[in-house]
């Protein structure tokens, strides 16, 4: 069994419209959130072997800021161009080539395709995974290119406007 965290990256700021879409930075509140994702995420002890990320300076700020809280480091992350895509297909690509080694992975990405990913592999209804919401799926799996539709169980969701202390 492999287990597979899928992140959003923090909300961008689009206050340049000079910047291409890979410069765009995280705004003051895609930084904040980012912080507080990644301390949630330390709270759930969960270990991420491997981490990915898309090459757009926007995932790359969320991955640091969220790996610094929730105790994975900059030695076990990856810029790798494959990620940036806005389509579960291409993720399930590149995920697939992942070393088999490796058991948790985690991915730092763009919706639809975090959203759409979720969906598929744990035949899920959720409509939009929000900036930083992340998804913590185990994977039915041995090899990381066994990915197919239905293989992982949702184990956790969150996101920044989700309340963590609430009774509900």
């Amino acid at each position: 069994m492999k287990t597979l965290l899928l992140i959003r990256h923090g909300k961008s700021s689009w206050k340049d419209p000079a910047l291409t879409d890979l410069q765009r930075p995280l705004k003051k509140r895609g930084i904040r959130n980012a912080r507080e994702m990644g301390e949630r995420l330390g709270k759930l002890e969960h270990g991420v072997e491997r981490v990915f990320t898309s090459p757009a300076r926007r995932t790359v700020e969320t991955l640091e800021l969220m790996a610094e809280a929730a105790g994975f480091g900059a030695e076990s992350s990856e810029v790798v161009a494959d990620f940036y895509s806005f389509d579960y297909d291409d993720l399930m690509v590149a995920i697939g080539k992942t070393d088999d080694r490796w058991q948790s992975v985690a991915v730092v990405g763009h919706n639809p395709a975090i959203t759409d990913l979720v969906n598929f592999l744990a035949l899920e209804h959720l409509i939009n995974i929000p900036t930083c919401g992340v998804a913590l799926l185990k994977l039915d799996i041995r090899r990381w290119n066994d990915l197919r539709a239905g293989c992982a169980k949702l184990e956790h969701y969150d996101y920044p406007k989700n309340d963590p202390d609430s009774e509900d």
